[in-house]
């Protein structure tokens, strides 16, 4: 009986302390810490990018809802990424200037990440792990895949990298409560 009463509160303990995106700091474009727990009480998309793909004009998409949405508790926070075909090169200096010349961004950029194999990004470690996230086991299919983060720093949904920012869907999600 006590072994069940151990096993139960151990449970209870750890749904108590299930992770969130809270859990996480990273490194912002400029080298500095960004600490995700900044972001309590928002809903976030979190979205790998790069500055040549053929899905690279979805950033205007990007900043189009995040200046939408910036005022209503919604952020964005975008991820450049290497990890397909090479296709962002540069360096986080390179990426920001593209970025802000190219599609005027002004959301949230950090520096260059894995956001899949052996060095994968402890973030995107939980991004795609059940385990982790407690909704789904998935993985980085390629670039401007997107990550819908609920007001208490849990995964809602994944979203695929064709399906554009401003998709209905996305927007229906954003102004749900």
């Amino acid at each position: 009986m006590k072994q069940l009463l151990f096993i139960f509160g151990l449970v209870i303990s750890i749904q108590l302390h299930a992770q969130t995106i809270y859990d996480f700091k990273v490194t912002d474009i400029e080298g500095k810490t960004f600490d995700l727990s900044s972001l309590k009480g928002k809903k976030v998309m979190l979205v790998n990018t790069a500055s040549k793909c053929g899905l690279t004009p979805q950033f205007e998409q990007l900043q189009q809802l995040y200046m939408q949405f910036k005022d209503s508790n919604f952020v964005i926070v975008g991820f450049p990424t290497n990890d397909f075909y090479s296709q962002d090169p540069g360096t986080n200096d390179e990426i920001k200037s593209f970025c802000v010349k190219n599609y005027g961004v002004t959301f949230p950029m950090m520096g260059k990440i894995k956001v899949k194999g052996d060095s994968i990004e402890p973030l995107y470690q939980f991004l795609t792990s059940k385990s982790k996230n407690g909704l789904e086991d998935n993985e980085v299919k390629w670039n401007f895949q997107k990550y819908l983060i609920n007001t208490q720093g849990k995964l809602d949904r994944v979203v695929g990298p064709r399906v554009k920012p401003m998709d209905a869907s996305i927007v229906e999600w954003i102004r749900t409560k």
